[in-house]
């Protein structure tokens, strides 16, 4: 096991001209840096320095260590200004759109539980434009969703790749109208889709329509249309549709956190741990 103390001993060694050196600015004696040092040696059975008299430096094998050390250290930190917190009580109300959920979000939830026990969660899931609605109109705390065009509020996620999907072995007819399966509107997802065929002029017939992609999915898989999704969610039973070369490219999606005004603490806690999460 790698004592985190030897790993910040070791990491300011690296920066400093000697083990003397290390000791003033850690607060330690010469004979303690050099320990940690050991310690970290033995444990590893490498040799992370080349010192004599008159030098110190790194050999390959610490400065290979030096690079996880840093993230050791950072994510230990962090862990430590969390739980040294005053517990913090009360309620946030999070609002999210459904592809989210259905793909990295759980793993948010749980973090924010771990980490904020006593603080309530209120999850409404819905189209992202819905999302807007209900934020705007004091809703909601915290939203994440696409971007809606002409908004620039927000701190960005990730920007992710809209992709065709259908039935797999369905086949796009050259000529004839597509049959689509889209949100209802008013839909990020399905704006962006229309323009794309509209600027390749290329026809459409929306077949299905539906409040969620769990449901544009299901209408896929039932072979009734061609839908599009988010590069996350799950393709299973649906694959890109033969001849999806006659298809035009489709944009990329930006996934933003949106926090109403002035937003109390639990909200604050929750949008930090959505900016370090697999989201972004």
């Amino acid at each position: 096991m790698l004592n985190p103390l030897w790993l910040k001993t070791f990491a300011a060694a690296a920066a400093a001209p000697s083990f003397t050196e290390t000791a003033r600015r850690l607060g330690l004696t010469q004979p303690t840096v050099s320990e940690h040092i050991r310690q970290l040696e033995q444990a590893l059975n490498r040799r992370l320095f080349q010192r004599d008299t008159h030098s110190l430096a790194l050999t390959s094998d610490g400065r290979s260590l030096l690079v996880h050390a840093q993230i050791i250290l950072d994510a230990h930190e962090r862990a430590e200004r969390l739980f040294d917190a005053p517990r913090l009580r009360g309620r946030v109300r999070l609002g999210t759109s459904d592809d989210l959920a259905m793909g990295p979000l759980p793993d948010v939830l749980a973090a924010f539980r771990l980490a904020h026990p006593e603080v309530e969660l209120d999850l409404t899931i819905g189209v992202t434009s819905e999302l807007y609605k209900l934020l705007d109109d004091n809703g909601l705390d915290v939203m994440i969703g696409k971007r809606r065009k002409g908004d620039r509020r927000g701190q960005t996620l990730h920007k992710e790749a809209l992709l065709w999907r259908a039935k797999e072995g369905l086949r796009v007819a050259p000529g004839e109208p597509l049959p689509l399966i889209l949100l209802r509107e008013p839909s990020v997802t399905r704006s962006l889709t229309l323009d794309a065929l509209a600027r390749a002029g290329r026809s459409w017939q929306i077949v299905c329509t539906s409040t969620s992609y769990a449901g544009c999915q299901a209408a896929a898989r039932a072979g009734l249309g061609i839908t599009v999704q988010p590069s996350h969610l799950s393709t299973l039973g649906l694959a890109a549709p033969a001849g999806a070369a006659l298809l035009p490219a489709l944009p990329q999606v930006e996934f933003i956190v949106i926090s109403a005004p002035a937003p109390n603490k639990p909200t604050r806690a929750l949008t930090e741990i959505l900016m370090r999460s697999t989201l972004t």
